[in-house]
């Protein structure tokens, strides 16, 4: 009896053990989305600071922030039979009396996109279209929700509310020409906005960008569509050194019915990265910016006479990060405003006047500010994240307008992210570690906890089920000296005594940070499952990197590359000299930045990477766009040395190991051209090369089954090059369905089609 029960203990530990056991597969991460973490979409915070909505069943829903509970629906579309399909986006005026809805959107680029909207009048239960002619672009109340302004067909236009009539601020836009109120593509990809007015605070002006593009080349991509011809996009696209879109801004007065030029003086080869209206109405701040992007000047602009004057204007002696742009508060007191700068090496907040005086240094140290999140005026207090603890992790902070007074808001190690109620007396945190999935948490203004919105049990529970190692992180001294932060993954059942393949993961660009402790969302899972597989996956911040401080971030300048393959190479040779690994058997991966830094890799790197992936990699900078390119290298003609020594297309001859290249067709980013032309260099050489591309698919190369088949891709290509020992290849598995994306690691940018998938 007590052998039997022995037996049966045994078999329940064995089956334990296998349950333990799962295996991540492809079909899971990529097809059925088993693993993507949970946020908390739609959060919006009112008014009064003490609720909260969100979009749920095609409602918008209100709760209480303090307990969670729901008062009720704000509005249920199915009760208006004037508002056609589903609630895609919402934004409530200033007042929150009126609601402007969205719906029936579809996307252009990164984050631009045209849809159907329509305002719904709380009071009157009413909805209407906002222009019935066509879709619009950008719609947004007047301070005073009486009018809303909006983009279509290029063009600027606002309606009044109460009056239902609509007027045309201009009407000479144009398709590849003339451009009213939106961005051109390379300022919505590089310099991160679309929407390209803005409402004066009294609501009776408008400041609006015109861009001429005539001048600017075109650059033509085909679509397939099973037609007999393949259909031809073509739009406006600067490469380096080429003539960019010409900038103007406007104002424009509602009483007088007339726009009128901002003077920005004589130099037209200029970036306006952005806008702003002072608290009182009385000016508008346009920023200048040279095509150096090393001189930044924040201008006042009289609306009156168009005249401007210098507010204040920052040097610096590689180029004005882009990071700090936003970060421009002017307080209500209508004395004084905020502005970010890394003058003194590190990004920190700083106090002026209105004379373009330094009042405070708010924030100072040996560390890196890396988001202003607000300021609360009635309590003279500044929030803010900050990576004061280490590169790697991110806290959250306030601090008085006089530098005083620090206190931290959300502490935790890892990385800490936050979002403030109107009236800052409620904040929640979104808190993960690279070991632990995101947590929601909502806090009170005296740092109380109140109560967990989301807490992401059941991915947890899987990273159980699963069996998942542990990101572990390390830090070595490269051959030059130079300390560089990884973490690493372990293979299941790891011994010392066993030699393992390394996958490096890299991305690489200027300021990006991949070694952080926060959550890495469905690429971790792609690589826990490589883990099982018998590979050490490992990733390393090469010099160039952020957190770290403006010196560390910027040496790369006008050598893109160069230091950044030196020490991913080294990182390569300290994970090859470890007891456990196989020095012979090193691949490495990345896409766009990272597709760049694997091609070098595998290039410069030829007798110590043995497989590269690059997917969507730049291989020459001079078929880059302007402003991008142009703010860390410069251009060509200024540059030649720089793009020779660090373009990927001119040492195809290096190659030795495996390279797989990959691309989709549709890119208007980093554009299949990159890869054609390093295909050609690779044959001109006669070198042997795999290369995979996608049709219609765009720079996060999604929808359909294109993740699954490029990570499955991937996965076969590792294996048949770095075949873990005593491992068989990836076995094919079945699997059901299909939802979901998010976006293409592309250094932290968004992808051009509306994610779904959320990490």
């Amino acid at each position: 009896m007590r052998r039997l029960a022995i037996i049966t203990l045994a078999i329940l530990g064995m089956s334990n053990f296998a349950l333990a056991q799962k295996d991540i597969t492809l079909e899971g991460i990529w097809k059925d989305y088993e693993f993507s973490s949970k946020s908390v979409p739609g959060f919006s915070f009112l008014k009064d600071g003490q609720h909260f909505t969100r979009l749920e069943d095609n409602k918008i829903q209100q709760y209480n922030l303090s307990d969670g509970a729901l008062v009720g629906a704000i509005l249920d579309p199915s009760s208006l039979p004037d508002f056609p399909g589903r609630i895609e986006g919402y934004a409530f005026s200033e007042d929150e009396s009126r609601i402007l809805l969205e719906t029936a959107s579809e996307p252009i680029y990164r984050r631009s996109s045209r849809a159907a909207y329509f305002v719904y009048d709380r009071g009157a239960g009413t909805v209407e279209a906002l222009y019935p002619e066509g879709k619009q672009q950008y719609a947004t109340f007047s301070p005073q929700a009486d009018k809303v302004a909006f983009v279509y067909d290029n063009n600027l236009y606002y309606k009044d509310l109460s009056s239902g009539k609509v007027t045309a601020i201009t009407k000479d836009g144009e398709y590849n020409k003339l451009i009213y109120g939106a961005t051109d593509w390379v300022y919505e990809e590089e310099l991160s906005f679309a929407r390209a007015f803005e409402w004066s605070p009294d609501g009776m002006r408008l400041g609006y960008y015109r861009f001429d593009e005539s001048e600017v080349k075109e650059f033509t991509m085909a679509s397939y569509r099973d037609e007999l011809y393949p259909e031809q996009v073509t739009f406006k696209y600067p490469k380096v050194g080429e003539q960019n879109s010409k900038v103007d801004i406007y104002i424009y007065d509602l009483r007088v019915g007339k726009s009128l030029p901002v003077s920005l003086g004589q130099d037209k080869d200029i970036y306006i990265p952005r806008i702003k209206w002072t608290a009182g109405s009385d000016k508008l701040c346009v920023m200048r910016l040279n095509r150096h992007q090393n001189h930044i000047e924040l201008l006042l602009a009289d609306p009156r006479s168009g005249e401007t004057e210098l507010l204040l204007e920052e040097k610096n002696k590689y180029y004005i990060s882009e990071d700090v742009l936003d970060d421009l508060t002017f307080l209500q007191n209508g004395k004084q405003f905020i502005w970010s700068s890394e003058k003194d090496g590190w990004r920190h907040i700083y106090l002026y006047d209105m004379k373009g005086r330094q009042v405070e240094q708010i924030t100072k140290g040996k560390w890196e500010v890396a988001a202003l999140y607000g300021v609360d005026e009635k309590a003279g207090r500044v929030y803010y994240q900050a990576a004061e603890n280490s590169p790697r992790e991110r806290q959250v902070y306030s601090i008085g307008l006089d530098g005083r007074d620090k206190q931290v808001l959300a502490g935790e190690s890892g990385w800490n992210s936050a979002q403030f109620s109107t009236t800052f007396d409620y904040y929640v945190v979104s808190h993960s570690t690279a070991n632990k999935p995101p947590v929601f948490t909502v806090f009170d203004k005296k740092g109380r906890r109140l109560r967990v919105i989301e807490e992401n049990a059941a991915l947890r529970q899987k990273m159980m089920d699963y069996d998942v190692q542990p990101v572990e992180f390390f830090n070595f001294k490269s051959a030059e000296g130079v300390s560089l932060d990884g973490w690493m993954i372990k293979p299941r059942g790891f011994r010392e005594t066993r030699q393992y393949p390394v996958f490096m993961f890299v991305y690489g660009g200027p300021g990006s940070q991949q070694v952080t402790d926060s959550w890495k969302g469905l690429n971790y899972w792609w690589f826990q499952m490589l883990s099982q597989q018998g590979y050490i996956v490992a990733c390393v911040d090469n010099r160039g990197a952020g957190g770290r401080g403006e010196e560390f971030k910027k040496m790369t300048y006008q050598q893109l590359g160069h230091y950044e393959t030196i020490d991913q190479i080294e990182a390569a040779r300290y994970l090859g000299s470890l007891k456990y690994t196989d020095p012979t058997r090193i691949g490495i991966f990345g896409w766009s930045y990272g597709g760049y830094m694997s091609s070098l890799c595998i290039l410069k790197g030829a007798d110590v990477f043995k497989a590269a992936i690059a997917v969507a990699p730049v291989t020459n900078w001079k078929w880059y766009d302007t402003i991008y390119t142009e703010r860390y290298m410069r251009t060509y003609r200024e540059n030649e040395k720089g793009y020779r020594e660090n373009s990927p297309v001119y040492f195809a001859d290096r190659l030795k190991g495996a390279y797989l290249l990959v691309h989709g067709m549709s890119d208007d980013n980093v554009h299949f051209q990159h890869t054609v032309e390093m295909a050609n260099a690779l044959i001109n050489a006669n070198k042997q090369f795999e290369t995979y591309f996608y049709p219609n698919r765009n720079h996060g190369i999604y929808g359909g089954n294109a993740r699954l088949h490029l990570y499955t891709k991937m996965t076969d290509f590792l294996n048949a090059n770095l075949k873990p020992a005593g491992r068989s290849l990836r076995e094919p598995v079945s699997a059901p369905a299909d939802p979901r994306m998010r976006k293409a690691p592309m250094g932290e940018k968004a992808p051009l089609q509306k994610p779904v998938e959320k990490e």
